[in-house]
């Protein structure tokens, strides 16, 4: 409190949803010049260059990064306002808002961080100062000195300390239907995840058949297969909300429902009726569990370079090769496998999708089905379910489980599912960094240092107000990009920077969150290790933050 005679400094600024609002515009002036520099340098015949957009991969995905800020800051400003007409709009949401507008706005002037040892500059992009005179606007000026100051975060850090137990802090914007599933995965992973995650990740454990039973009671697994298939048939924006809750959990946990989704999709978009009729009650119940098998040891993101092959024999299939970090390989009871089956073809257009039936192993003999073998990659997190190394020695698939009856349409149908592999991964994301939040914000009310609780001290205080004003910017973006593809739009841009700064969000949580721990966040009993760990695979599966920004860029310069 105040002594006689101050006053509290003033942290909310007057008007403030005119004033981001006003900010809007300058910003997207930016990435308009931002983009016509770039596209000068890569694409001077107007069609971009493959070869000068690698030499100048820096801008490139410098301004795929500044356009994921400007759209993060056009949905905070449609959450914000959708708030306030619904009269939710309060001090926390505020704060929020107001803290990440004057913080995204700063940084796009003066260095937006890509990750922690790279940074992105106008000038990386070609612009200098005087190409900004539409961004040096009294709204922009106000937002970036006075947006986020101390004042502002060390408030912020208050109302979440009168309101720690939620899980989260502000409003979401979510509709009521949604709401109530978050709610309802939120007790859920409370009382059944939290409590065992630890100790799974220690162990380095498989995470428990009852759990995969108890997702299937609750309908995780056919949350957005449609009901004609035994699915509940709802829309691609709850499976983030379940995902995002079960992943703040464990995001083992939050990865099962993800699996079997995009397995399911690849069926849906691709498959004939025949191998929807078969396959989708099947993965809707729980009754079998998928597993994704594309990459290969040599080949990283470059799946048109993919050497496994199938022959055809008779009426069936013989696969051969070898495939690696496959997640949940040993238990479950479908692969989709992507291989060559055009055996002249050097890039993506002789690879087919098939959908191999194999036995679930046990902890002896994980995996028993002849004409395949495999081997446990050990892994600093995301151990829930275990990543293998996979060898296929003429392993026989039957005819009928060619995706969609037709060769040559494996990549074209793995496509079609990137969009909501990657929104799944924001989400995922999301959850992890708002497990390390709440963590690290329960540690710092706990830990007294000095004669005071950790979370009173400025520089404390100032890293949990971040966090949840990051985590809050992800949300709105990973929404967006939901309700887009629920719409069903094309939304591999969105879902790509949803992607791209979820995975940032989640490991500056988590890395911030262990330094709130101090010397205890090294120590292994304490979560937030844990956490740490699972969060740097982020940035890597579905596409590495590298891949994701070179996707953003030719989309934009395309």
């Amino acid at each position: 409190m105040p002594h006689d005679g101050q006053t509290m400094p003033t942290t909310l600024l007057p008007d403030l949803l005119a004033l981001t609002r006003a900010a809007i515009a300058p910003a997207e002036s930016v990435l308009t010049k931002a983009t016509d520099a770039v596209r000068a340098r890569v694409a001077p015949a107007g069609k971009v260059d493959a070869a000068l957009l690698e030499v100048d991969q820096h801008a490139a995905h410098g301004l795929a990064w500044l356009a994921t800020y400007i759209e993060s800051l056009r949905q905070m400003q449609a959450w914000a306002e959708a708030l306030q007409s619904e009269g939710r709009f309060g001090e926390m949401e505020a704060l929020i808002h107001q803290i990440a507008f004057g913080e995204y706005l700063q940084q796009i002037a003066g260095g937006i961080p890509m990750n922690q040892g790279e940074m992105v500059r106008m000038t990386d992009m070609g612009l200098d100062w005087s190409d900004l005179s539409e961004f040096q606007t009294d709204a922009v000026r106000s937002l970036r000195e006075s947006g986020n100051t101390d004042a502002a975060r060390m408030r912020l850090v208050a109302l979440m300390r009168e309101n720690h137990g939620r899980a989260t802090f502000g409003a979401t914007g979510l509709e009521e239907e949604l709401e109530m599933i978050r709610d309802q995965f939120r007790r859920y992973s409370d009382e059944q995840i939290a409590p065992h995650a630890h100790e799974w990740h220690l162990k380095d454990e498989l995470i428990p058949m009852e759990v995969i039973e108890q997702l299937a009671e609750m309908g995780v697994f056919g949350l957005t297969i449609p009901e004609e298939f035994g699915g509940l048939g709802m829309p691609k924006s709850s499976m983030v909300v379940v995902s995002e809750e079960l992943s703040r959990g464990y995001i083992g946990v939050g990865s099962l429902g993800t699996r079997t989704e995009i397995a399911a999709e690849l069926v849906i978009c691709g498959g004939t009726q025949e191998q929807k009729e078969h396959w989708l009650p099947k993965l809707s119940s729980g009754e079998i569990l998928p597993t994704a098998v594309f990459t290969e040891p040599n080949t990283g993101s470059d799946l048109g370079a993919l050497r496994t092959r199938a022959v055809k024999t008779g009426d069936d299939w013989e696969i051969t090769g070898n495939k690696t970090w496959i997640t949940h390989a040993s238990r479950t009871h479908v692969m989709t496998v992507l291989a060559r089956t055009v055996p002249d073809t050097q890039d993506y257009r002789g690879l087919s999708m098939f959908l191999a039936e194999k036995t679930p192993g046990t902890d002896e003999h994980p995996f028993p089905t002849p004409g395949m073998t495999g081997g446990e990659i050990e892994v600093l997190g995301y151990r829930g379910m275990k990543e293998y190394e996979l060898g296929f020695d003429g392993f026989k698939v039957k005819g009928d489980n060619l995706l969609g009856g037709v060769e040559g349409q494996g990549f074209k149908q793995l496509m079609q599912t990137f969009e909501s592999a990657r929104i799944q991964t924001a989400a995922r994301a999301i959850g992890v960094a708002q497990n390390a939040l709440e963590v690290s914000m329960q540690y710092a009310e706990d830990r007294k240092q000095f004669g005071k609780s950790l979370i009173e001290f400025p520089r404390v205080g100032a890293k949990l107000a971040m966090m949840a004003v990051e985590i809050m910017v992800a949300r709105q973006l990973t929404y967006f990009s939901a309700a887009e593809k629920d719409a069903e739009r094309r939304c591999d841009l969105e879902a790509g920077m949803a992607k791209l700064l979820g995975a940032r969000v989640a490991w500056s949580c988590a890395d911030n969150g262990l330094q709130v721990h101090g010397g205890n966040g090294f120590a292994l009993e304490y979560q937030i290790s844990r956490i740490l760990c699972d969060a740097r695979i982020l940035n890597i599966f579905e596409g590495a933050a590298e891949i994701q920004a070179h996707v953003i860029a030719r989309r934009l310069l395309g």
